[in-house]
């Protein structure tokens, strides 16, 4: 289906930015009306009715609460009548996110029982189960796993889109599960989102030519007939609305946009959504005109279900209810009375299960919205054909282990990949000869996790290897494989060191995996740290080898320097598991011709600086192509225009220092005799703290501190005058790592704790767990930012957010501290009871 937009400027949306009602306030009637298909037929409806009169306040209630697994169990299930549960980033059966893919199975297997089976009821509803299947079913172990959609947008292939979409479902079936929460349709508009991989486009055609038919491929074509009979799987449209659009790229954050670029950009990919009969939309965390969306009645149902025509079902985003006006996640009437439909309470269903109770029964959330949202639940539940298909081990596709990663599923993918990639730079090296000697540098060549990025197994995507991936193909094995079967020969060496000079030199560069929280940063440019390789580009050209640089990253970044080193540059973004894939593109044939020619156009513009907003490098929908034969090259200025690293946001000491504008500082834990360290050897408290350098991963990159705290004890901290906000990442699964060693072991107490203005706030934790690291042995300490919450800490004004105390003697090393998830801890700490 051809997707026309109204055409509209930069002028236009600035003039109706004044004319745009304040605070969040709608016009329905600007908004398109779309005919949602029909989905129930007679028969279904006239089941659903009969369920409705026959359910009992309780499980209406239950129905539509939604739990991760991590914190919810079967016979929560029957005792609590949920309707549905989920596997967040990191949760997987027992705990283990790396579970089998039959433990998956019988895992969903017990929740359907549970359902249906552990007691007397009536009627008896089986429960629902979403996945974060975002590019393939990216939870199990050996799935296929697709590049995520900032490549497939520069791929510019609905076909493809929609082959992606039918084995991400066959593949999510063989685990049981009946619901993704794919595709995000997001409309990113600034790069410094965390989350703006997800999306395939900053243009809304683009976007939307994507949509209906990735919806189409999961689902099948909008029908009464039932999904599950075929190789399907529901899907969900997310996240609504205009998540793309927040101020300074923040995540969670504000989008102050006028209701016209509203609608045009960001809505667009809901109309062809919409007319393909998407089972469910998944609203956003963020804002529109500072109000919540998934508190915004005028956007939930007088746009979405009304004028839109959605007859599905609204889910919120992880406890995103919470922080809706006068809502927690424990309460929140609010987001009920706004059109949600069911609430994502991962780890607060059970007190949310009690207050909703409470608001039903006392008339503060009224029944006919109770019974709308259940009924929209069921016509979900009764479209998917659940009430008929029996267990899911019993259902078709279920248990075929072998579906998994499957030959000709990987083959998709690996066109995908070729498909994705955009060449930015080409002075006549490529295509390679595959006969030659062909050295392989960068941190990043064979790494599965890093070019799959974040959403891979776990959360973040990090704290995985290679051994996790088996069937996968990493950017070098790719090259080898290439280069042996045609004669040549392949050294691997990260720093580019060599033992026979190489004809050519491919290095392997560019982001580490990130999601939601971890991957926002303050410019658009790479870590300094990630920025080595470059160094590694400079070595390899001034010794005459020709090289090429392959960038893997979620996003278009200020790379200028690596462009200027290369004699060739290509984009591989987030290959995903196929990274032979990019070998097929950088070697030509047996007859000297490239095999495959570069296809893969700018999703978004290229920055010149890293600078939001700066000046653009290479526009939307630039990509050279081998027909285009070698171009010639002038070089680029080398100047960031920012003054900031490039850290981001949410470390806060890196490498033994602390990063802008947070201060390493030594204390007394009520404040006196403070000693701010700049430069080490330093000597605080008398003499009774001593901090030198140590080494960590590179030379010097850690701090050591000897502490003899005497009577008044000591404090080493990192605090800045500037409070930060971390009440969103507090709401998540956030934890505060350390990445500590311990030298001499504590004499006395040792406590966690974060400060607020001038003063602690909230009670310090006792860490056992710190106390029970190995003496001598680096390892990455966890507290849960939650932790701190729950001890009374305002987690929207932390100064300072690492707080070491102690009352005796303690020797400690310390090389980084940042915001980070379970999967990156060797040893997550448990929150203090009371």
């Amino acid at each position: 289906m051809a997707i026309v937009l109204p055409a509209f400027s930069a002028t236009s949306l600035a003039q109706d930015q004044s004319s745009s009602a304040a605070n969040g306030q709608v016009h329905p009637e600007r908004w398109p009306e779309v005919a949602y298909p029909r989905i129930v037929n007679a028969e279904g409806e006239a089941r659903i009715q009969a369920l409705l009169s026959h359910m009992s306040v309780e499980q209406k209630v239950g129905q539509i609460i939604q739990a991760d697994i991590g914190s919810v169990t079967p016979d929560d299930v029957c005792k609590y009548h949920l309707g549905s549960v989920l596997n967040g980033g990191n949760s997987g059966p027992g705990g283990n996110d790396l579970a089998p893919a039959h433990e998956w199975l019988a895992l969903a297997d017990a929740f359907y029982a549970a359902s249906m089976e552990c007691a007397p009821r009536d009627p008896a509803i089986p429960i629902m189960w979403g996945t974060d299947a975002v590019h393939g079913h990216s939870n199990i172990v050996g799935a296929t796993l697709f590049p995520h959609n900032v490549g497939l947008g520069a791929a510019r292939d609905p076909d493809l889109i929609e082959r992606i979409g039918r084995i991400t479902a066959i593949e999510i079936r063989v685990t049981g599960q009946e619901w993704t929460f794919a595709p995000t349709v997001t409309v990113p508009q600034d790069y410094r989102w965390g989350r703006a991989y997800e999306g395939y486009s900053s243009d809304p055609a683009l976007v939307a030519s994507y949509v209906g038919r990735m919806v189409r491929g999961l689902q099948g074509p909008p029908s009464t007939a039932p999904i599950l009979a075929g190789p399907h799987v529901a899907a969900s449209t997310k996240h609504f609305l205009a998540d793309g659009a927040t101020v300074d790229g923040k995540d969670q954050g504000d989008a102050v946009i006028s209701e016209l670029e509203l609608r045009l950009v960001h809505g667009a990919p809901y109309i062809p959504a919409m007319e393909s009969g998407v089972a469910t939309v998944m609203t956003s965390f963020s804002s529109w005109q500072g109000v919540k969306i998934a508190g915004n009645k005028g956007l939930v149902t007088d746009v979405l279900k009304d004028r839109l025509g959605f007859g599905g079902l609204v889910i919120t985003d992880w406890n995103a209810h919470g922080q809706v006006a006068g809502c927690n996640n424990a309460s929140c009437p609010a987001a009920i009375e706004a059109g949600l439909d069911m609430l994502m309470a991962p780890d607060s269903w059970r007190d949310l299960y009690a207050s909703t109770l409470a608001q039903v029964q006392n008339g503060t959330i009224s029944m006919a919205r109770l019974d709308d949202a259940v009924a929209r639940i069921l016509r979900v539940k009764e479209r998917l054909g659940l009430f008929e298909a029996g267990k899911p081990s019993a259902r078709p596709l279920s248990g075929e282990y072998d579906l998994l990663g499957a030959p000709e599923h990987r083959a998709v993918a690996r066109e995908a990949v070729r498909k994705s990639l955009v060449l930015l730079k080409n002075t006549g090296v490529l295509p390679l000869k595959p006969s030659a000697r062909i050295l392989v540098a960068g941190d990043g060549a064979d790494d599965i996790a890093r070019q799959s990025g974040g959403w891979t197994l776990t959360w973040q995507g990090t704290g995985v290897d290679n051994s996790d991936f088996p069937g996968a193909t990493s950017l070098w094995r790719g090259i080898e494989q290439a280069v042996s079967a045609a004669g040549g020969s392949a050294e691997l060496a990260p720093d580019g060191t060599f033992e026979r000079r190489p004809d050519a030199a491919i290095v392997v560069f560019g982001e580490t995996p990130y999601a939601e929280f971890q991957g926002d940063i303050p410019s658009l440019q790479l870590r300094p740290e990630l920025r080595r390789p470059i160094a590694t580009m400079r070595k390899l050209k001034e010794a005459g080898i020709p090289v090429v640089a392959v960038m893997i990253t979620g996003r278009p970044l200020y790379v200028n320097e690596a462009l200027n080193q290369a004699d060739a540059f290509v984009t591989a973004w987030l290959p995903g598991s196929e990274g032979a894939g990019v070998a097929d593109l950088l070697f030509a044939g047996e007859d000297g011709a490239p095999a495959y020619d570069f296809q893969g156009r700018l999703p978004t513009a290229w920055p010149a600086t890293a600078k939001h907003g700066g000046p653009t490098l290479f526009p939307f929908g630039f990509g050279q192509t081998y027909a285009d034969g070698p171009q010639p090259w002038k070089p680029l200025p080398e100047d960031s225009q920012v003054a900031d690293d490039g850290l981001g946001k949410g470390v806060y000491f890196d490498q033994g220092v602390a990063a802008a504008p947070w201060s390493l500082i030594v204390s007394q834990p009520d404040g006196g005799d403070t000693l701010r360290v700049t430069t080490v050897p330093a000597t605080g408290l008398s003499g009774r703290a001593t901090v030198t350098a140590t080494d960590h991963g590179v030379q010097e990159g850690a701090r050591q501190f000897a502490i003899e705290s005497g009577e008044g004890g000591a404090a080493v901290e990192i605090s800045s005058h500037d409070p930060v906000d971390l009440s969103r990442e507090t709401n998540g699964d956030v934890l505060m790592l350390a990445t500590l060693r311990i030298d001499t072991p504590p004499t006395a107490s040792v406590s966690l704790s974060v400060r607020c203005g001038d003063a602690e706030c909230g009670r310090p934790l006792a860490v056992p767990e710190l106390r029970g690291l190995e003496p001598g042995q680096w390892r990455v300490l966890g507290v849960p930012l939650k932790c701190f919450a729950a001890a009374g800490a305002d987690m929207t004004r932390i100064t300072a957010p690492f707080r070491l105390t102690t009352g005796g003697r303690l020797g400690f090393s310390m090389s980084r501290v940042a915001l980070g998830s379970a999967d990156e801890a060797d040893t997550v700490a448990q929150c203090p009871e009371g």
